[in-house]
């Protein structure tokens, strides 16, 4: 079994929390993987990938975002992109700072909202040894498969109200970050139960809410991490689903095309199915930590 330490770090003036996972006898100074979490995660639901790493003898990094999970900060799930990469950047500081970890040998890891960040963060500190970004955000999709025009602009109006009451200072207008085709939600879907079934582990400790404010999509239109992954100089290795609606094979393709290094994994399944499936979930891992031990490796 890994060992977990509970950690908290600072990120300009808000505390984040964290656990540090080990390989059950680490030896050294070992290289780390920092996990970043998708656009309404927890890191709750990245334990299972932090303790596959460690069992593979790496140290692993697993936090939320500020206003998410165990972490501090108000409003509570507001998914803010430069206040999230701030808090990316401070995981990242506090890992080389630890004893445990060979500060030369930190990776970072994404998931969704996440996978855009890692990129978009790693392109600024050149010192990142590897980078995985798991079917990673790169842009929206021009069309929503099963959304009407309706339903969109339904969507746009919560947008815009909730970016109103930001600006006045008041409580966010939430709406559920999943929900059944014609509810009023960032992803309305068939498959609603599953989805969050499997966002909240099946048990009701879950630190996921279904819940979001809608602003945060304002800055997610403007948000594209291919910019960032042509400046890259580390590996980049892109993992998607080859039928993802919700971050396509077109846009996220596009990272690891514009990447000097950057290689491209497909797998079968939708943007759930790396959630849902072990089989998949295990063969991503299997291939990701295969790329990060060559990355590790002297060139």
């Amino acid at each position: 079994m890994s060992k977990r330490i509970k950690v908290a770090f600072d990120s300009r003036g808000t505390t984040c929390a964290g656990y540090l996972y080990l390989p059950p006898a680490p030896d050294g100074r070992l290289p780390c993987v920092v996990l970043s979490h998708g656009f309404s995660g927890t890191m709750d639901r990245l334990f299972p990938h932090a303790e596959r790493f460690a069992a593979d003898g790496m140290a692993a990094l697993v936090f939320d975002y500020r206003g998410f999970g165990e972490s501090v900060g108000e409003p509570r799930q507001l998914a803010d992109i430069d206040g999230q990469q701030d808090d990316l950047r401070a995981a990242i500081g506090f890992a080389r700072a630890d004893a445990h970890i060979d500060p030369d040998a930190v990776m970072l890891w994404g998931n969704s909202l996440g996978g855009a960040h890692v990129v978009s963060v790693a392109a600024g500190d050149p010192d990142i040894v590897a980078v995985v970004a798991q079917i990673p955000f790169n842009g929206f999709p021009k069309r929503v498969e099963g959304r009407s025009t309706w339903q969109t602009l339904r969507l746009l109006g919560a947008i815009g109200w909730d970016a109103l009451r930001g600006k006045l200072g008041l409580r966010p207008y939430y709406i559920p970050m999943v929900g059944q085709p014609g509810e009023l939600a960032v992803a309305a879907t068939a498959e609603a139960e599953q989805h969050i079934r499997t966002l909240t582990g099946g048990g009701e400790t879950s630190l996921w809410r279904n819940s979001v404010a809608p602003r945060a999509l304002l800055g997610m239109m403007r948000y594209h991490p291919d910019e960032a992954a042509a400046r890259l100089t580390m590996p980049l290795l892109v993992c998607v689903a080859a039928d993802d609606h919700e971050t396509p094979l077109e846009t996220t393709r596009t990272l690891a095309e514009r990447a000097s290094r950057g290689e491209l994994r497909s797998y079968p399944g939708t943007h759930f199915t790396f959630y849902t499936d072990s089989a998949t979930r295990e063969r991503a891992l299997t291939d990701q930590i295969a790329f990060l031990r060559r990355c590790l490796r002297p060139q």
